[in-house]
């Protein structure tokens, strides 16, 4: 079967950009410390707008933000929020530039302090996937009983643009959460990571 014509989840469309997305990350299990606050940071950014909108703008932001290296954005001072405010490749939004500076820093204690970023996130879990059997994209859900736990824990910590609706997008994305369609080729896939 090609690309073209295997089933999957309705959200990305026929854009190569997305249905690549779709069918290479979303979903997959992330343990990746450093991954997990990008993706976190990039779904903080999205609040408001459209995913592909970040998606295309991923690679800009990955330059603009050293990487999304915490231990460096933890030490971004105002200058360096003002020469973000000009880099017309990332979404220019000064509270979701600082909330990603304060997020590093929270990253950085969590890191020092804890068992770390992942392990914290994968704790919510049981340190597996949860694997849902959704029929229709009217059956997922906005948010989670266990995303707000997420959130409002995450939040605590000092951590921004993290409302329990962004963090259930976030646990999709990393593969906390399996919500592929039982119906897309990705739902076994991801299934069995």
């Amino acid at each position: 079967m090609s690309a073209k014509t295997l089933k999957r989840c309705p959200w990305p469309g026929t854009d190569p950009l997305y249905v690549a997305y779709h069918d290479d990350e979303w979903g997959v299990p992330e343990r990746d410390d450093r991954a997990l606050y990008e993706k976190l940071v990039l779904d903080g950014f999205q609040a408001g707008l459209a995913w592909i909108t970040i998606l295309r703008k991923r690679d800009a932001f990955r330059e603009a933000f050293d990487g999304f290296q915490p231990e460096k954005i933890a030490r971004y001072d105002a200058k360096k929020v003002e020469a973000l405010m000009q880099d017309a490749g990332i979404v220019r939004n000064r509270m979701k530039i600082e909330g990603a500076i304060r997020s590093a820093q929270s990253w950085l204690d969590m890191m020092e302090t804890g068992p770390g970023f992942s392990a914290f996130l994968w704790d919510f879990v049981d340190g597996k996937p949860i694997v849902n059997r959704y029929k229709s994209m009217g059956e997922v859900p906005a948010e989670t009983p266990l995303s707000r736990a997420m959130s409002k824990d995450l939040k605590a910590r000092g951590f921004k643009f993290c409302g329990p609706t962004i963090v259930y997008a976030f646990m999709q994305a990393t593969g906390l959460v399996n919500d592929h369609l039982t119906s897309c080729h990705r739902h076994k896939a991801c299934a069995g990571l």
